[in-house]
This record gives C-alpha cells, sequence and structure tokens, in this order.
C-alpha cells in the first residue's frame, strides 16, 4: 500500500491525545450511608466494571475513527508505481506502405490508429513516432489530432532506429515509460528485436490475405527499328494465378493490353512493343486485387535523345570509336594540333591518347575542366616526355610518373568490387587469355583505386579521386604494337562504364526513399537552382554545378511514386520516373514462433488494455471514510444503548 500525501500520517502521533485523557482522567466518587454495606460493595464493584468497558469501547471507537479519517486523507492506493508519478507512453507506429494491407478488422494502419486513439487517456502523456514524423510528449487529445492525420508513406525505419529513439526519449523524460512497438515486422529477423529496451511490448499488425502480384522491374531493349521492347518483370507470391490482366500507358494513354500467367512463386516478362517517340512517358497496370495496391503500378521514361560528350586528343583511337557508339555518345576526336579549346568545356569526357607532350594551353584548360567536374582518361606515349607529366600531374596535385619499365607484363587481376566493373561479371574469372603490355610507367598518385592491375600487384587502370571529377590512369600505351588489352573483353566494359559515369543521364526510373543521383545536362547561374516538379507538389534537390552539367541529388524527397518534370524556372529539361522500393511487397514476416523469449502480441487494443490495467491506481480512500463513518455509528449505539 502506497500513499499520495504520506506526509498526513504524522497526525497519527495525536491519537496519543484521547488515550492520556482516558488514562488520567479522575472521577471522584460521593458516599452515601446506607444500611446493607454487603450488597452496597457489590454493586459500586460492578459499576465500576461496567462503566470501565464502556470507556474503554469509546476509546476504540473514536481511536478507529481518528485514524481512520487520517488514513482516508492520506489517500492510500494500490498500484505498481507512484501517483504523482506521471506515467509516459513511448509509441512507434510503423506506417511504412505495408501496413495499408487489409487485416481481420480492416486495415492495418486505420485500425491500430483507432485503437490507439480510443485507449488513451488524459492521465497520460505520449511520444509518437512513425517513419516520418516524431511527436514528443503529447496529451491523449493531441495525440488523437495527430494520429487522424498519419497516413502510410514510403519512408522506412529500421528496429535499430527505433530503439536508440526510446533511449534518447528515457534520459530526456522524468517518468515511468512503457514501449510499444506496433508494426507488421515485415523483413525483420529475430535478432534485431533481441535488443530491444526494458518496458517494451510488441503488436504485430497481420494482413489476411498471403498472395501477391507485384510489378519487379522494366528494361527496354532498342531493336533498332521503329519500335522499343518494353520487358516487364512480374513477381508472384502464393499460388499460380491466371488471366492476369496487364496495361501499358504512355502519359495515360492506353496503348496496348494483354493477360498472363504465372506459375506459383514465380517470376514471369511480358513484353510490349511500342512505337518510338522523343520521350516517352510509360505506367504499367496489373489489374489484380491482391495483398498489396501500391505495387501493381509502375512508372519509367525513356529520353531519348540524352548523350554523353566525349572528346579523343591525340593519335588514331578507332577502338573508343567502336566504344564510344553514335547511339548514346557524341564522340569527337581530333589531333592535339587540331583540338578546338572551346569545345573542351562542353565535353563530359576527355580522353588524351598517347601524347607526347601536354602544351601549356591544354594543361590549363584540363585544370579547369577538371575543377568543373570533367572527367578524364589518360593514356600515356611510349615516347612521352616525364617532366611535361608531372607538370600536368602536378598542377592537379595528383602524384607524378616516376621512369618508364620495358619489361612484359601480363594483366591478371580485376577488381570485380569497383563500381566500373561490379555488376559486369556474372561471376569472377579465374582463368582467362590474359592481355599482355610490352612497355609499361611506374607512378605513384594520391587517392588512387586499382580496376585492373600487373600480375606484380601493380595497378594497370586506376582511378584516381579528383575534388569534383575523377581521373583514370592507363599505365601502359594500347597501340596494338605495345599491347593487345585492346582486343581484350576487358576494354569494352571499362571504357564504356567510364563514359556512362562521366553524365549520369536519367534512368528509366528512380526508387523512392533512396539516394538517386542524376545528373542535368545544363550549366546554371550563379543564383540558378533546379526544382523537381509534378502535379501535387515540387521541391528543391541538393545540386551542384559542374563541367556543362549540374548533379542533383534526391533522398527524403519524393515520397510518391510517379512521374516528375526537373525544371529551370518553368521551362522542363528532363522528365523522371519514381517508384517505391520492392521490398515493401515482400510477404516476409517476423514469425511468432520465432521469439521464444518475447511475447508478442497481435492485438493493439488488448496491448493498451492490459498496460493501463497495470498502471491503473486503486484508491482506498473511501474504504477508510466508510470505517470513519462506522467507527462513529458504532460509538452512538455505545453511548445509546450501553447501560453500565
Amino acid at each position: 500500500m502506497q500513499f499520495k500525501h504520506l506526509e498526513v500520517l504524522y497526525f497519527l502521533a495525536f491519537l496519543l491525545i484521547p488515550i492520556l485523557v482516558h488514562l488520567f482522567q479522575l472521577q471522584r466518587f460521593v458516599k452515601v450511608p446506607f444500611t446493607n454495606v454487603a450488597f452496597l460493595q457489590k454493586l459500586v464493584l460492578q459499576t465500576r466494571k461496567s462503566s470501565r468497558i464502556k470507556k474503554w469501547l469509546i476509546l476504540a471507537t473514536r481511536l478507529l475513527l481518528l485514524s481512520a479519517l487520517i488514513f482516508a486523507f492520506a489517500q492510500p492506493y494500490f498500484s505498481n508505481h507512484k501517483a504523482n508519478e506521471k506515467q509516459h507512453f513511448f509509441l512507434y507506429l510503423d506506417n511504412s506502405l505495408s501496413t495499408n494491407a487489409i487485416g481481420e478488422k480492416g486495415n492495418l494502419l486505420q485500425v491500430a490508429t483507432q485503437e490507439i486513439i480510443e485507449n488513451s487517456t488524459e492521465k497520460t502523456s505520449y511520444s509518437l513516432l512513425t517513419n516520418n514524423h516524431f511527436y514528443v510528449n503529447k496529451t491523449a487529445s493531441e495525440l488523437k489530432e495527430i494520429l487522424l492525420k498519419t497516413t502510410s508513406t514510403a519512408k522506412k525505419r529500421s528496429l535499430a532506429d527505433v530503439f536508440l529513439k526510446i533511449t534518447n526519449e528515457h534520459k530526456s523524460i522524468n517518468s515511468s515509460t512503457k514501449n510499444i512497438i506496433i508494426s507488421d515486422f515485415q523483413n525483420i529477423k529475430k535478432e534485431a528485436i533481441d535488443n530491444a529496451p526494458e518496458n517494451t511490448s510488441f503488436v504485430k499488425l497481420i494482413p489476411e490475405q498471403k498472395s501477391n502480384i507485384s510489378i519487379d522491374s522494366v528494361f527496354v531493349n532498342d531493336n533498332g527499328s521503329s519500335n522499343f521492347n518494353i520487358h516487364i518483370i512480374v513477381k508472384n507470391q502464393g499460388k499460380a494465378k491466371n488471366d492476369i490482366p496487364i496495361a501499358i500507358y504512355n502519359n495515360n494513354k492506353l496503348l496496348n493490353k494483354q493477360t498472363f500467367n504465372i506459375e506459383e512463386n514465380k517470376t514471369t516478362e511480358v513484353t510490349f512493343s511500342v512505337v518510338k517517340t522523343p520521350v516517352f512517358l510509360g505506367k504499367i497496370d496489373v489489374n489484380f486485387n491482391d495483398t498489396y495496391g501500391f505495387d501493381n503500378s509502375f512508372y519509367f521514361t525513356i529520353n531519348a535523345n540524352e548523350k554523353i560528350n566525349v572528346l579523343a586528343i591525340g593519335k588514331s583511337n578507332d577502338f573508343l570509336q567502336r566504344i564510344y557508339t553514335k547511339g548514346e555518345f557524341n564522340f569527337t576526336s581530333s589531333s592535339l594540333q587540331s583540338t578546338n579549346y572551346n569545345s573542351i568545356d562542353k565535353q563530359h569526357l576527355i580522353v588524351l591518347n598517347e601524347l607526347e607532350n601536354i602544351p601549356e594551353t591544354l594543361l590549363n584548360s584540363l585544370k579547369s575542366y577538371t575543377q568543373k567536374g570533367g572527367n578524364l582518361v589518360v593514356i600515356p606515349s611510349k615516347e612521352l616526355t616525364l617532366s611535361s607529366y608531372n607538370i600536368f600531374f602536378n598542377k592537379l596535385n595528383v602524384g607524378k610518373l616516376l621512369s618508364q619499365k620495358k619489361d612484359s607484363l601480363k594483366i591478371t587481376t580485376i577488381n570485380y568490387n569497383h563500381p566500373l566493373l561490379k555488376n559486369v561479371f556474372e561471376k569472377k574469372v579465374a582463368n582467362f587469355q590474359y592481355p599482355f603490355v610490352k612497355t609499361s610507367f611506374n607512378a605513384t598518385f594520391n587517392n588512387a583505386t586499382s580496376i585492373v592491375s600487373f600480375e606484380n600487384k601493380q595497378g594497370f587502370i586506376k582511378q584516381i579521386n579528383l575534388p569534383n571529377a575523377s581521373l583514370y590512369w592507363i599505365a601502359a600505351p594500347l597501340k596494338k604494337d605495345n599491347s593487345n588489352f585492346t582486343n581484350s573483353p576487358l576494354i569494352v566494359p571499362v571504357f564504356y562504364n567510364i563514359g556512362k559515369q562521366s553524365l549520369q543521364l536519367s534512368k528509366l526510373y528512380y526508387t523512392i526513399d533512396k539516394q538517386n543521383t542524376i545528373d542535368i545536362d545544363k550549366q546554371l547561374g550563379k543564383d540558378e537552382v533546379l526544382s523537381i516538379v509534378n502535379y501535387k507538389e515540387s521541391f528543391i534537390p541538393l545540386q551542384q554545378t559542374l563541367q556543362n552539367k549540374t548533379r542533383i541529388t534526391t533522398k527524403d524527397q519524393p515520397l510518391v511514386a510517379g512521374f516528375y518534370e526537373v525544371q529551370q524556372q518553368n521551362s522542363v529539361l528532363k522528365n523522371i520516373a519514381f517508384n517505391y522500393d520492392k521490398s515493401e511487397s515482400y510477404l516476409e514476416f517476423l514469425a511468432l514462433s520465432e521469439t521464444n523469449n518475447i511475447t508478442i502480441s497481435t492485438s493493439v487494443k488488448n496491448t493498451l488494455e492490459n498496460i493501463n490495467n497495470e498502471n491503473k491506481i486503486q484508491w482506498l480512500w473511501k474504504w477508510f471514510l466508510s470505517l470513519a463513518i462506522v467507527s462513529l455509528l458504532l460509538e452512538i449505539l455505545i453511548l445509546k444503548f450501553f447501560k453500565p
């Protein structure tokens, strides 16, 4: 038993006063003469005994009355916490897209929201964490207003982040806190909840359906004719399905429809052929009622007029012309003497192909070019002048050439993890026909990463990171009398990907809540900014002005799938498309059977009711007040009916 006003119990000391009064109360007896002395002595003895019993009873009832009143004013209660200790609930409500599924009682997110509202109390403060917002120390009425506005979002939050928020919350709030995690636990492993803070309860939201069809990805094949082939990968989770309708649109204009069949837990490919247009805003729709509806639509864009500008300066470069084709690149080749220096600023990639010397004019132009974000490939000449190259490298502050090496070396090592080659090979090649070089150059560079290496572990192709760009160093001339590398399968992916990464052309689509980098082939003025716009919203992304391009980066926005425009003021520079993360479509959830040491409820209502009952205060002051009244009545009855 606890007391709200413990200090009131000090008044129990005043109970000594009636006790002392009773013990020291003096009663004077009057002697009355009477003939029968023996009878009188017996009568006096009986009277004294009855009177003494009555006084003790009255004393007991008065002490009980006063004690009960004192206890009542002290407000005793039974509870697992102190009455003046404010209760606080930390609620994590998972409002990811997957919680929009239908459960036994309806929409999972809406039902969870309603049950929180119905079981909240003004006697408790609340902190609410969702995937996109955090509200601290709110009343029940404030919490209700927030929950009524809460909708699903494409943003995701890991349980580790939730637990970190709880820990930080406990440090800032001096009250008894109960943590409640409400989620469908999609793509969550058992280990993720093992580090949960104390006083944490889990509620799992369970969707009713266990079957889902989603559009996994889209790719485009240009067969050289007047049409594009649109290939759509559809994923099925659950039983086999037949005659599923699928349609393709261009900017909301229906182009074609068909149906497809798909086996149990398999993927299938659906192909549409569409007429080429300069800009294609493609939308794929699958008409099927399943667990999730957000993944039945898919958006992509085709910007057919985008190309990367590549300039090669130096000797004959037939292999570069074969790699940088007209379909994707604007490739220009010139000798050192005929180079138009005014065109350098318009290039996205420049290849210095076996120059013997680098003139100062070119050196200064290339320094300015790289400072503005232009990428550079340097292929040395067998007859190069070391001092000329070292002046160039010194200007760029990257390193220097050391010496020429005329020993024949094989090219044997591939860095499969390098971004240029990460997705090029299906598996690591253990033995292949190694290319070789007869003459190479030893060099030392700062911030360099080897892409391809010699058998002696020295780098053959290196990427040197500059402040705003990349320099790629080829350690040997590539003409056929010195190396057969141009006949190697490595030549195409290395140089092709160097070109493709020099300008991040818009992809078919981007993924929401991921970091996306998009290059816009336009250089902005000092006070100019780009914005991303659709029919509902607009925002200004992170952007950086580089050589002949502007690089924008998106992460936190947008959060709604669809088409967007990159605009400069009211001028549309590029169309882009965003889709939701495919992991939101997975029917993979934490199984209740896996959580041996942790109890997970399936009802928000029951969990909140149980916690409220545990924290409920059972007040006892009414019982003590009743006891005081009973004591008073007993005293009245004793005084009235007890005759000594």
